[in-house]
């Protein structure tokens, strides 16, 4: 009765904090936001003047007197100020949407491995930007409540969530986390992956923002066992060696080959928590497999280089990109039963019940 009265009066605000995509659900409402985790700030005046999409689109194009601050890196809080102006601004934005009276409660997903420094200055971030309560969620237990995952069956389920800044990798059962792994190479090192490959073999520099593009239109894990035909990309960049602008054309074995070594990176952190779980565990992973979610789980053929050196069926998620922010909006709709899963509020707040 009194969790029904208070949510009269207040938001329950779903938060995956990402480090290139940031995704907030609004209870009852679902997904309402979905923005770059990009800022533009003013350095003569050190005010934010762009937030998100807005400011993604700057990228590469601003004035020395505006800077691009990324405020998540690799998961965790780069710039503290930064991260508060941007977490009210998502807050503000979600609330506005249907005003309530008591400031929100709020679940924000993290990634795996964070440390208790990193997690109270995401918590005091929320709090500095307008939340009441704030809970944190490892983003892979999140993506497994999401994508519906027994988490609270004795078999144990695999999830791989290759996101932009980390790949969170975890075993679940009986509502917990049997193994864990973090490992900080995903979507922005193969970007960085591309754009040193295209220096090297064309003297070409790119940015950023084409590397993601390329990876997105023709990059993948292995070669399509059907196709003799080769996709290939027209790309514009500055040719090193004469400073001026000139187009290339690429392919996907360039990419390919480029993406490798961060590809094996991480299906070796996989094979390492395969080889340290429980046998009964190992058991339930043969049968059900792998699930593959986060923007990189989207890279073709990406489950079968999984299936091709681990031996065990990998499945793509149904929705990869939003599956932990729609598992933090399943916790806020019951904290008790996911409090297993929940890394404590540092204030021990109890929740409204």
């Amino acid at each position: 009765m009194l969790k029904k009265y208070f949510s009269k009066f207040s938001n329950d605000i779903g938060i995956d904090l990402g480090t290139t995509n940031t995704l907030v659900t609004l209870r009852n409402a679902g997904i309402v936001i979905n923005e770059p985790s990009v800022v533009a700030i003013n350095n003569k005046t050190n005010k934010i003047v762009a937030i998100g999409t807005e400011a993604k689109n700057m990228m590469g194009r601003t004035p020395e007197h505006i800077t691009i601050v990324r405020p998540i890196i690799d998961g965790v809080i780069s710039d503290y100020e930064v991260t508060e102006e941007f977490l009210s601004y998502l807050i503000s934005k979600a609330n506005n949407l249907n005003k309530k009276f008591l400031r929100p409660r709020v679940v924000i997903g993290i990634p795996i491995g964070v440390t208790d420094v990193e997690i109270r200055a995401v918590e005091d971030a929320a709090n500095a930007a307008g939340a009441r309560e704030v809970y944190i969620l490892e983003e892979a237990a999140a993506a497994a409540i999401g994508m519906g995952l027994p988490i609270e069956s004795p078999s144990g389920s695999m999830v791989v969530d290759i996101g932009g800044g980390t790949t969170d990798i975890a075993i679940t059962s009986l509502s917990g986390i049997v193994k864990r792994k973090n490992l900080k190479i995903a979507g922005d090192k193969m970007n960085q992956d591309i754009i040193s490959f295209i220096r090297n073999q064309y003297k070409v520099l790119i940015g950023e923002k084409t590397a993601e593009e390329i990876k997105i239109e023709i990059g993948s894990a292995l070669p399509d066992a059907h196709s003799v035909v080769q996709r290939t990309m027209s790309i514009k960049g500055r040719d090193l060696v004469s400073g001026l602008p000139k187009e290339i054309d690429i392919n996907e074995t360039d990419i390919r080959e480029a993406m490798t070594p961060s590809l094996s990176q991480i299906v070796e952190a996989v094979k390492e928590t395969l080889e340290t779980a429980p046998p009964e565990i190992l058991g339930d992973i043969l049968t059900d497999g792998i699930i593959l979610t986060g923007g990189g789980s989207l890279i073709r053929n990406v489950d079968k280089l999984f299936e091709e050196n681990l031996k065990v069926v990998a499945h793509i998620s149904a929705g990869p990109l939003t599956d932990v922010v729609v598992g933090t909006e399943m916790v806020l709709a019951d904290l008790n039963r996911y409090s297993e899963l929940v890394i404590k509020d540092s204030k021990e707040i109890i929740p409204i019940e």
